[in-house]
């Protein structure tokens, strides 16, 4: 038996979790001056109504090899190996928290980097642990995430663009800008990065972008599956774009709200997708 592990920025609904078999391993938020675990002791909604009643943006951490192993061992009492998926090394030291854990368990635990983050994570752990629970062996399951991380996409746009200052993403002087012309960026994970894919001139205009990035993905990789993904503010227009995605044939698997961790970085009204063929 193979047993998938993820972590908390996957920000999988916990329907989800546990439909798929999952066991996620939170991150951490230091938050006023407390050290709290993502999803579990801290949640988005206490960030941003901290944030904006004075309070410092937060910081955000991995889990320790320690706590990797305590989730191993637990997982192995079960299982006969694991497979553990995270967020991208280049955002965050999980997938080296999970690796230095891993050396403890004599090649009975495999270390996968999604390159990605947010429900683009979490898809590829469903994917993996669907796969691991037909009987599927390690080395077909590791072949499918290598082709789903070279042809998945997430991207999203932020309604503020003060989180992404404070969090060192954007300059002072270009966040004042930005503000004041009403620019949104949009923004798309590649090559394990959050990266600048086009920038717009208003809210409405910045989700007809997103909806275009959709038709022009499924135009090349035919039908294909998508998590939205939004924060507080954001509920209502995520389940209209969601609504009109389903109406072009595109299946939504889940509108999922950001965990306090990716939030951090993101800010409130953020919204957006995480999208992937269905056929590889």
């Amino acid at each position: 038996m193979l047993k998938v592990i993820t972590d908390s920025t996957c920000d999988l609904l916990p329907d989800q979790v546990e439909a798929h078999h999952l066991t996620v391993v939170p991150l951490y938020v230091n938050f006023d001056g407390k050290l709290q675990k993502d999803r579990i002791e801290i949640n988005t909604p206490d960030i941003f109504t901290g944030v904006k009643a004075g309070k410092k943006i937060p910081s955000t951490s991995q889990p320790s090899p320690e706590d990797f192993k305590v989730v191993y061992e637990n997982a192995l009492l079960m299982a006969d190996h694991v497979l553990s998926i995270h967020i991208s090394s280049k955002m965050s030291g999980t997938a080296q928290s999970a690796q230095l854990a891993a050396k403890e368990f004599e090649g009975r635990v495999t270390v996968f980097d999604s390159e990605t983050v947010s429900v683009g994570l979490g898809m590829m752990a469903m994917r993996a642990s669907d796969m691991a629970w037909m009987g599927g062996r390690l080395e077909d399951i590791l072949a499918v995430l290598e082709k789903v991380r070279q042809k998945q996409n997430i991207m999203f746009t932020v309604d503020t663009l003060d989180y992404l200052r404070m969090n060192g993403r954007i300059g002072g002087a270009q966040a004042m800008l930005g503000s004041l012309l009403n620019i949104k960026p949009i923004l798309a994970v590649k090559n394990g990065r959050v990266e600048a894919a086009g920038r717009v001139r208003g809210r409405p205009q910045a989700l007809k972008e997103l909806q275009t990035h959709v038709s022009k993905f499924v135009q090349t990789h035919g039908p294909c599956r998508v998590c939205m993904i939004d924060t507080p503010g954001a509920e209502e227009e995520a389940r209209k774009m969601a609504e009109s995605l389903k109406a072009t044939g595109v299946e939504v698997i889940g509108i999922n709200t950001l965990g306090a961790v990716v939030a951090t970085h993101a800010g409130p009204g953020t919204i957006g997708y995480g999208i992937e063929p269905i056929s590889l």
